[in-house]
């Protein structure tokens, strides 16, 4: 009976000696529903299971397990803010809404809630400006980057003179869609090519009339800002009309395996964007196949693992660990609060030292940010895909995009939108 007591007695001082942290709480906004799971599938795949291999690899981040909770928006903005609600409460660290119309809902109510959102690739653009945007962070590249790349890679094409060519932009008519309009617009002042604006309404299955448009109009080239079923519909039309699909650049929401297999060999030589590497030839997915695959606990069937959205989930689960990561390390402590883990965010630092440690070899370019840039450098590739392999291939470098005409922009609308809601600078 004494040794009982004794033993009990010793449990009790170990615990209060060494307190049980509390996990580390990721929200997951997916959709595995509606027009848009296509994407959303293998995004939310790829998110979960980094994080399943952290935990199971790892031990968690600095040995505090991962909690991921999972809430369906079916990419629907009202539900997308009511998921926000239902589950910020639960100590979440740090928001990835993957959807520009939920981004901008909850810009202002991550910002009142101190509460970090990374809208990485998407979103509101100008969230860059970490000076404005405390609690916004769009690393390591946005809309605006995406669509200076797109006409970078057309420079390189035509030896840097596009000067009375044509550019049709094929775009989803929401938010996320107009978002590089503006952009477009000052680089064909720039540069002098025609730019043709041709909206697609939601979810984007009929198309006729933009592509018979197309056909008319005969644009040298053609950049697609689409997502779900929009972007497999629209290399159909590309392929029914003949237009060349080495001049067809879709962002990088255009350019899963999704939107070109329906086309089969007439979607060959289609051009997506991207930040991030393609493929699963890196060590890191050993890890994921013994770890997360092989004991059952892949967050899908396990057959998207290589994918491009996938290793774009995949990607973004990486970058919340490591900010996490750098989190604990400014703060001392484990078991960080959404406002360590925004610090956390804004003192990242990816180098390719990092990456390669992670198993992840030039999988995506170094970058840092800091109070003032939460945007990262904006650096861009054209992957392209082979119908014959079934495969995107990298064709192009992680290379800049033109930071001065959209650092202007940049300027331009934070500082408006700071004024329209009485927003101090930070940074100072």
């Amino acid at each position: 009976m004494k040794m009982t007591k004794l033993a009990a007695f010793a449990a009790t001082a170990m615990t209060m000696a060494s307190p049980v942290l509390a996990d580390l709480v990721f929200p997951s906004l997916s959709y595995r529903t509606g027009p848009y799971a296509a994407g959303g599938i293998p995004f939310a795949d790829g998110y979960a299971d980094y994080f399943t291999m952290v935990n199971a690899r790892d031990g968690g981040i600095g040995g505090v397990p991962i909690k991921m909770i999972e809430c369906e928006t079916g990419y629907n903005t009202e539900k997308g803010v009511e998921c926000y609600e239902s589950t910020k409460g639960e100590g979440a660290l740090v928001y990835q809404p993957l959807s520009t119309g939920i981004t901008y809902q909850l810009i202002p109510k991550v910002t009142a809630d101190g509460i970090p959102l990374h809208t990485m690739g998407y979103g509101r653009t100008s969230a860059a400006n970490g000076k404005v945007f405390s609690n916004v962070f769009n690393y390591p590249a946005n809309y605006w980057n995406g669509a200076s790349n797109a006409v970078n890679h057309i420079l390189d094409l035509n030896g840097g003179d596009i000067n009375g060519k044509t550019i049709a932009l094929v775009y989803h008519n929401s938010a996320y869609g107009k978002e590089p309009i503006r952009t477009l617009e000052e680089l064909s002042k720039k540069h002098g090519f025609k730019l043709s604006l041709l909206a697609v309404d939601h979810p984007g299955q009929e198309q006729k009339s933009q592509w018979l448009q197309i056909r008319r109009e005969k644009p040298d080239y053609v950049v697609m800002y689409g997502w779900g079923v929009m972007n497999q519909v629209a290399v159909q039309e590309a392929a029914n009309i003949r237009f060349p699909m080495e001049n067809f650049i879709g962002i990088w929401w255009s350019g899963g395996e999704h939107d070109v297999l329906p086309a089969g060999d007439a979607a060959n030589g289609y051009k997506a964007l991207t930040f991030h590497g393609v493929g699963k030839d890196y060590p890191v997915f050993a890890d994921v196949q013994k770890y997360v695959v092989e004991p059952g606990n892949a967050a899908g069937a396990g057959d998207q693992i290589g994918t491009a959205v996938y290793n774009r989930g995949f990607y973004a689960a990486m970058l919340a660990v490591e900010a996490a990561k750098t989190a604990q390390e400014i703060h001392g402590v484990k078991d960080i609060t959404p406002a360590m883990m925004r610090d956390g965010m804004e003192a990242l630092v990816i180098d390719e030292a990092k990456m390669t440690a992670l198993g992840m070899p030039n999988f995506g370019p170094s970058f840092s940010v800091s109070c003032e840039n939460h945007g990262g450098p904006g650096l861009g590739g054209v992957a392209q895909w082979d119908a014959g392999a079934k495969e995107w291939k990298l064709i192009s470098d992680f290379a800049p995009s033109d930071m001065e005409v959209i650092g202007d922009l940049i300027v331009e609308d934070s500082m408006a939108f700071a004024a329209e809601n009485n927003i101090e600078e930070r940074c100072k």
